[in-house]
């Protein structure tokens, strides 16, 4: 069984604005990020698609096939009352703690890094674990491709933002004894 993991292409949002699971816009050039990405996959085979609901993943999941199977356990993380707020303007002794501790602080009235990382863990292991082998594309953010990269590279989810992710970047994995493997090569 083969998957490619995909990130969606930019947002059409502000450097510097916090966003997760804000149902953002891509922007105006997304269809030339597209096939930049559509040329990185050798479709060879069939492949079923799985994407996160958001419609920066649902567009591009569209270019892949009519069919999409879409899954809330693949959004970005939930930034509560952050979302869509300037990173400058939120204050500091709220923060400051998450900053300190972001994989096990959750963001006020959102997740914390590591409760994204238990709804990944089980997505993935519901695919690795199907007895259906079927080739798949599944198309997420950032925040949960870093989960599924730092497991495959033995990396403490603290450490997973050494993990560099474009928007558009592709990673190819591979169930190999039930168990994924990364075949795209990381440099950390």
């Amino acid at each position: 069984m083969e998957i490619y993991l995909i990130r969606h292409t930019a947002p059409d949002i502000e450097k510097g604005v916090c966003y997760g699971q804000s149902d953002l816009n891509l922007k105006s050039n997304y269809t030339e990020e597209f096939e930049a990405v559509l040329n990185q996959i050798q479709l060879k085979k069939d492949f079923k698609v799985i994407s996160s609901p958001l419609k920066r993943c649902v567009l591009l999941a569209k270019r892949f096939s009519n069919h999409i199977t879409l899954d809330d356990r693949l959004k970005e993380l939930n930034f509560g009352d952050w979302e869509l707020n300037p990173w400058n303007d939120i204050p500091e002794k709220d923060i400051n703690p998450w900053m300190a501790d972001f994989v096990n602080i959750a963001v006020p009235n959102g997740e914390s890094y590591v409760e994204l990382a238990s709804r990944v863990d089980d997505f993935f292991e519901s695919i690795t674990h199907s007895k259906n082998n079927q080739n798949l594309i599944v198309i997420s953010h950032a925040g949960p491709i870093r989960v599924v990269l730092s497991k495959l590279l033995k990396l403490p989810l603290k450490d997973s933002f050494s993990i560099k992710i474009n928007y558009g970047d592709v990673f190819h994995l591979k169930k190999e004894n039930e168990s994924l493997k990364l075949i795209t090569e990381i440099n950390l």
